[in-house]
């Protein structure tokens, strides 16, 4: 699952940063190169495993997909600023709470019948998508980090 490597990325990247300090809890003024490479890495495969939550358009209910067409025109621009790292953690908050209230609506796995096929297809979607939220919190924890524009921009 790409969300979930793109959180443990994260996860060593966080881990690197801190081994990496004389003092414990106190930071360094040096720049660690590995842990900004990997924040990028954990941030590009986070995006990606939000495009294949796009899914297809089915048009079996029309109100599904306006929905659906919806969640790509808001999702995708933002989910575009948390992989180049503009405002990263503004649009990573947005897209958490967007994404959640879409996956309650989107993918109610409660409701379907456990002998049923389809209950097992929602569900797979509706933890996909928690995989991706999860990402984001965890984005939003560590920010951006150093190859990103808003890091970029505090050097102007």
């Amino acid at each position: 699952n790409i969300a979930l490597v793109g959180g443990l990325v994260l996860l060593l990247a966080e881990d690197m940063g801190e081994a990496k300090t004389m003092f414990a809890g106190v930071p360094t003024m040096g720049e660690n190169k590995p842990q900004n490479y990997m924040q990028l890495a954990g941030r590009v495969l986070i995006c990606l495993m939000f495009l294949t939550l796009l899914g297809e358009m089915t048009f079996d209910n029309m109100f599904t997909e306006v929905v659906r067409a919806i969640e790509l025109i808001v999702g995708l621009p933002l989910m575009i600023c948390v992989c180049i790292g503009y405002k990263t953690k503004l649009a990573s908050c947005i897209l958490v709470v967007w994404l959640f209230f879409m996956n309650i609506y989107l993918n109610p796995f409660w409701t379907y019948n456990r002998s049923k096929a389809m209950h097992d297809f929602v569900k797979y979607d509706f933890f996909q998508s928690l995989s991706v939220i999860g990402g984001l919190l965890y984005v939003v924890t560590l920010g951006p980090g150093g190859v990103s524009f808003d890091e970029h921009k505090k050097n102007w």
